[in-house]
């Protein structure tokens, strides 16, 4: 399948857009257009239709269009970074720089949504450039080791980047700068800045050849050892371990619901922590995953959540 790909803001989508679009489809015989909508222009300041208007407008100016398909790649990732998928086109264009066909299946493996920590994302991509490159010396190597590879790091890199970057390093950095500046010293903000960058910007340099190195060694000794499947599985565990533990420690919700009158009055937030501690954030972390997988959207999720936290407070059901 020959595959192309076509970005931009598309505030809004115009004229121009469809006609190069539809040139492209033509001239180079592409079989699917995917467009891509950008989610922080770093030329414009700022955008005037959000980020679903601006993919209603791309499909009902493509409509009549069967080869295209908009790729929400960018506007979903979940931080403000720079897009991993430019890095990867790059490297990718260099490792299959003689083989268009390689290239253009390695281009459609990597449009996969990643999400995980930014401070840590040059560890992954180091591996995966080290994997990348040796599918395209080897032909008898498994490509699906590559998706499986990348996929098994995001939950844990995800968990322990944000546990350390910005559960410890920013709050340690906060309470050193923030001592320093209600006294009026300006070497507060300068070793807040300090404290908190200069430790991700040495993880990001060190982590790409950390990555590519380990890619390039330790994961090739597993594929022979056959362990590559032990890696992964153990890699899903500490993911879901993670999980769980971020759970209880940052999802709060108290139930002020009474139970029982006089003495023996206690309350349903008591009687749920006596059977299990951290139930309720567990119940609400099952039903917030039960309603993303029915396909509501996290933007409409998140202000219904509000609603509710609001509205309990309110009626005096939360505390």
């Amino acid at each position: 399948m020959k595959i192309g790909i076509f970005g931009g803001s598309f505030d809004p989508i115009h004229l121009g857009h469809t006609r190069i679009i539809n040139e492209a489809i033509i001239s180079l015989q592409l079989d699917k257009m995917l467009i891509v909508p950008t989610k922080h222009n770093p030329w414009k300041e700022d955008s005037v239709a959000n980020n679903q208007q601006r993919i209603e407008m791309i499909q009902i100016a493509l409509k009549d269009n069967s080869k295209c398909e908009v790729c929400t790649l960018e506007i979903d990732r979940q931080d403000n970074e720079k897009n991993y998928t430019i890095d990867t086109i790059k490297e990718l264009k260099k490792i299959y720089k003689n083989d268009p066909e390689k290239l253009r299946d390695a281009m459609v493996r990597h449009m996969e949504f990643y999400n995980t920590t930014p401070f840590v994302i040059t560890f992954p991509l180091g591996i995966t450039a080290a994997q990348e490159l040796e599918n395209a010396t080897n032909p008898d190597f498994d490509v699906d080791q590559i998706a499986t590879v990348k996929t098994a790091m995001m939950g844990p890199l995800a968990g322990i980047g944000d546990s350390f970057f910005w559960g410890t390093l920013r709050v340690l950095g906060t309470g050193i700068g923030t001592s320093l500046a209600i006294q009026g010293n300006f070497l507060g903000v300068i070793l807040y800045l300090l404290i908190f960058n200069v430790p991700h910007f040495l993880m990001r340099y060190a982590g790409t050849f950390l990555g590519y190195n380990l890619g390039t060694g330790f994961l090739k000794k597993l594929e022979q050892s056959g362990s590559m499947q032990l890696l992964t599985y153990g890699a899903a565990i500490i993911g879901l371990m993670v999980a769980g533990s971020m759970t209880a420690e940052m999802v709060y919700l108290t139930l002020n619901i009474p139970v029982g009158v006089g003495k023996t009055a206690t309350t349903l937030q008591a009687i749920l922590d006596g059977i299990v501690p951290g139930l309720v954030p567990l119940g609400i972390f099952g039903l917030v995953y039960w309603v993303l997988k029915k396909g509501m959207k996290p933007l409409t999720l998140t202000f219904l959540l509000m609603i509710i936290g609001i509205l309990g407070a309110w009626l005096g059901i939360l505390a």
